[in-house]
């Protein structure tokens, strides 16, 4: 496997790894969230199982082993009411957006189109549930250090229980 090969199917584990935790997060938020976004919570988690089921299909025709979900995920804050729910969702999806953001980098052809799409899907969803949008989806580099996590719902980030996992976004809306 080229250098380049290695790289994409290192970018697709991480993009599976990813929605294995996004589809956990959406068990906690569709569990906590207002009737009234229920839906949009059950159409999230439903895409985020798709992409979920692709990317595994992808990485095995690879011929690599597809990177396990964990039995569960350690949250970026406590989520116990909707509106804690709502800010897990827009976390979810930025963090979905990084990962996809670093397949695009890596991928070329069809799967670096898929990856764009990805990200793109990611982006509106985030969007959607925060009421803002940021300059640049996916690209933590962009983020304001100075920014307050509090201020922004970013806490610790949802990785696997007992790993190590990226860093929380600390987006900021720009000045109008």
């Amino acid at each position: 496997m080229s250098e380049r090969n290695t790289g994409g199917v290192t970018a697709l584990q991480a993009a599976l790894a990813a929605e294995h935790a996004a589809v956990y997060g959406y068990g906690v938020v569709g569990a906590r969230i207002q009737e009234g976004r229920r839906t949009e919570a059950r159409a999230a988690y439903d895409a985020h199982r798709a992409r979920r089921d692709a990317l595994a299909r992808e990485v095995r025709d690879l011929g690599t082993e597809p990177i396990a979900a964990s039995a569960a995920y350690a949250l970026p804050f406590a989520v116990p009411d909707s509106a804690a729910a709502v800010r897990l969702a827009a976390e979810l999806e930025e963090r979905v957006a990084r990962v996809y953001s670093d397949l695009v980098r890596a991928a070329t052809g069809a799967r670096r189109r898929e990856a764009a799409e990805a990200l793109r899907e990611a982006a509106v969803r985030a969007v959607r549930w925060r009421g803002g949008s940021v300059a640049f989806p996916g690209l933590a580099e962009r983020a304001d250090a100075g920014s307050d996590p509090a201020a922004t719902g970013a806490g610790a980030p949802a990785t696997k229980a007992g790993s190590a996992g990226p860093t929380p976004p600390h987006t900021t809306t720009p000045p109008a």
